[in-house]
């Protein structure tokens, strides 16, 4: 295994390693912003500061008495961890940290206003010119000439301030096969995107890992910056392959991406198991070469799903004795049902790893077969899933998906952590989707319009006294659509209306375009893909349904209660652990459940909402206010995670 190739560009090579230097220090507040207030060293007040000692480091600096600001904003240094909170004293070494600065400063904006108090302290009219001077970062850019070919800093999106955490640091690889915005095929890719935003504002440096698929947004490609490349072998096939590393930066965030052309030119990521073994056997042992390549070694290796789950594997034995050999590693259950099943003889052509893990207690299964999830469940250090209940559910043979016994012998290492939403992205106060955007203190004047404009949109019969259900999901079985089908003609009541979003088997695609001709300006089959309408369906309609026949966590009753849309959902997985039953006798609970799979206990439920919305109609908008009020977001999921990476690394 070859971790390293001459380069063919020195300049490039240049490039790729200044920019590592800047990558490894993103996530680290820096308190240089009052090196930049120039335009107060001119002012003659400045030197009435001289009565505060730490003025004297100040005067070290003294190249152009622009060191003498930092002791000003001295008060800004409160905010941060007393180790890297003397940028006075280390005004010199400061030079050569520049490369991480040019990133950061932007990030630090706040902590420039907030040295405001004591430049008025000092001068009152100094007070303007320092807020104004502290916004640009490229003036201090300037003055360090090598910052100057840095290619990451221009393309790196502003970061917010980071909120300070009384947790230690940890840094944190993700590697997975998707993630919003780049590429999305389900919930996999919104963990992925709004878990790592979540843990920097834990005091965690986040680095997701990701193949360079050629259908990311050309948008996106064209601000990635090249961060170097080498040649690296793989399995038995006697050839080295190229590896390319292409980084993106947002929101504190550093996004590596695998280049391949070989592997990564098909238009979606997942094309069959032939052609996906090789690429994620590739992906997992190319992410960590890529690390070391870098030099920028993790506490911690979080994985995502089969198409990462060799790289547990890969760690303890092929990368056991490199740096990234001594961090710990963490793999999250989304979905048990894929798993990435081969014959023994393929997977260990294209992996190269030992014989010893292709055994009963690891990769083997069946005898004849290789189960690459299965043998990252065994390699990794904690697995998780994303919530309780699923986490027992999987040791049962009716979930467990030939697993079940696998999972009770690594029981003491699973835990369940429900996932959360990213109010970033659905927020109904700013939903611009929306015809009406609304929050909890005017959600029952507003959502009745949304509900309006929404009918209107499907050409539905426009009445707000009807109740609206709304279903959003893939189309297949899985999803309890087989209860649905059954259902429909005796919900259809004539106050009732249905709106379906989704494509998948044809089979209900087709019963659902049925339904839409059947019922006209009652029935609504949307067989499609449309974000935007999603997010319209979640405002206008008054009840989702989320009768799944197993849900690992679902984000949609999650949104859907953001929305003040109450979810009516099958007791399973993350649906029990979010939605509790909405109790007629003492008002309690967000929506209604039933817990069998059963159609009849489908339409039960159903017929309970519908009870409560049309004779209760005050209890129902308690409920909606309550659901609204609900904290579904990723913060409380990010500080579980964030502990869970703490007792990994105890040091």
């Amino acid at each position: 295994m070859a971790q390293k190739k001459a380069q063919s560009n020195p300049k490039k090579t240049a490039e790729a390693k200044g920019a590592s230097t800047s990558a490894k220090k993103t996530a680290e507040p820096v308190k240089a912003v009052p090196a930049k207030s120039e335009p107060v060293t001119k002012t003659e007040p400045a030197a009435k500061a001289e009565p505060e000692k730490k003025a004297e480091p100040a005067a070290k600096a003294e190249p152009a008495k622009k060191a003498e600001p930092a002791a000003k904003a001295e008060p800004a240094k409160k905010t941060e961890p007393a180790a890297k909170a003397e940028p006075a004293e280390k005004a010199e070494p400061a030079v050569e940290a520049e490369p991480a600065k040019k990133t950061k400063i932007a990030a630090k904006k706040p902590a420039a206003k907030k040295a405001k108090p004591a430049a008025k302290k000092a001068e009152t009219e100094a007070k303007k010119p320092v807020a104004e001077e502290a916004k640009p970062a490229e003036p201090v850019a300037e003055v360090a000439a090598p910052v100057a070919e840095q290619p990451a800093a221009p393309v790196a999106e502003p970061a917010p301030a980071q909120p300070q955490c009384d947790t230690p640091r940890r840094s944190v690889a993700f590697i997975g096969s998707e993630c919003h915005p780049f590429v999305k095929t389900g919930g996999l890719g919104d963990v992925m995107y709004a878990l790592p935003r979540e843990l920097v504002n834990q005091n965690c440096d986040v680095r997701v890992i990701l193949p360079r698929y050629a259908c990311i947004p050309q948008k996106y490609q064209d601000k990635m910056v090249y961060r170097g490349e080498f040649y690296m072998d793989l399995g038995e096939t006697g050839r080295s392959y190229y590896v390319g590393i292409m980084e993106y930066i947002c929101d504190g965030v550093v996004y590596d991406f695998i280049d391949n052309q070989e592997f990564f030119t098909e238009g979606n990521p997942y094309v069959s198991l032939v052609d996906d073994i090789p690429k994620y056997c590739f992906f997992s042992k190319a992410a960590l070469a890529a690390l070391n390549y870098m030099n920028w070694i993790p506490d911690v290796i979080h994985c995502h799903d089969w198409q990462a789950a060799l790289v547990p594997v890969y760690l303890r034995t092929l990368f056991k004795d490199s740096p990234v050999g001594r961090a710990k590693t963490v793999l999250t259950i989304h979905n048990l049902r894929f798993q990435g099943i081969y014959n023994i003889p393929t997977i260990r052509y294209w992996s190269g790893l030992p014989a010893e893990v292709f055994n009963m207690g690891a990769l083997q299964q069946a005898w004849r077969d290789a189960n690459m999830l299965k043998g990252g469940l065994a390699y990794a250090d904690r697995i998780t899933t994303v919530s309780n209940t699923y986490a027992w559910e999987i040791q049962t043979p009716e979930y467990g998906e030939q697993l079940e016994d696998h999972l009770r012998y690594h029981s003491y290492k699973l835990r369940g952590i429900v996932n959360g939403i990213d109010y970033g992205m659905w927020n109904p106060a700013t939903d611009p989707a929306l015809a009406v955007n609304y929050d909890i203190t005017n959600v029952l004047e507003r959502k009745p319009q949304n509900k309006l404009a929404l009918q209107k949109e499907l050409g539905l019969v426009e009445d707000e006294g009807k109740l609206v259900v709304g279903l959003i999901s893939r189309l297949t079985n899985q999803k309890g659509l087989d209860l649905v089908n059954a259902i429909v003609p005796q919900i259809m009541d004539g106050n009732t209306q249905v709106v379906v979003l989704g494509t998948g088997d044809k089979e209900y695609e087709d019963t659902f375009r049925y339904y839409e001709n059947a019922y006209k300006g009652m029935f609504s089959a949307c067989i499609q893909y449309d974000e935007a309408r999603a997010h319209r369906i979640y405002a206008g309609a008054d009840v989702l349904l989320v009768p799944s026949r197993f849900e690992p966590c679902g984000l949609t009753q999650l949104n859907a209660m953001h929305y003040g849309t109450l979810p009516i959902v099958r007791e399973t997985g993350g649906l029990k652990d979010t939605v509790q039953p909405y109790n007629v006798f003492n008002g309690e609970g967000n929506g209604f459940t039933f817990d069998r799979y059963d159609a009849g206990l489908l339409l039960d439920a159903i017929n309970r909402a519908k009870t409560e919305y049309f004779t209760s109609r005050y209890h129902w908008d308690e409920v909606v206010q309550r659901d609204m009020a609900k904290d579904v977001s990723w913060a409380n999921s990010a500080r579980q995670y964030k502990d869970l990476y703490l007792e990994l690394t105890p040091w």
